[in-house]
């Protein structure tokens, strides 16, 4: 009678492909921003934090990560001893070093 039958048009090969990564291209969009804004600038300080724990020298002068400033009097392979006055030292990590002041910053406070 009056229904006749439909049938779908096929689509070239290359067009399904085409159109699978076009619905892909957002999420890969977010990842590329993701990795530019938050996963490369995390990498950068971790490498600045390593080579600053690395050339921590006796003498220098750092603030720890509890706020503690002090000056470095020896120097050892995981930790540092700091004099954070006239003959008070103090043993820490050095990764609980946080910052690196200029040399004579704690003789100005």
């Amino acid at each position: 009678m009056f229904i006749s039958d439909a049938f779908a048009q096929s689509v070239p090969s290359i067009a399904g492909i085409g159109g699978n990564l076009t619905s892909f291209l957002p999420i890969i969009l977010m990842f590329v921003v993701l990795y530019f804004l938050m996963i490369r600038p995390q990498m950068k300080r971790q490498k600045e934090q390593k080579s600053m724990m690395e050339a921590l020298a006796k003498g220098d002068e750092v603030i720890t990560n509890g706020g503690m400033l002090g000056k470095i009097s020896k120097v050892a392979d995981g930790y540092i001893t700091l004099e954070v006055a006239e003959g008070t030292e103090v043993v820490v990590q050095k990764a609980a070093v946080t910052t690196l002041l200029p040399k004579g910053t704690l003789k100005g406070l």
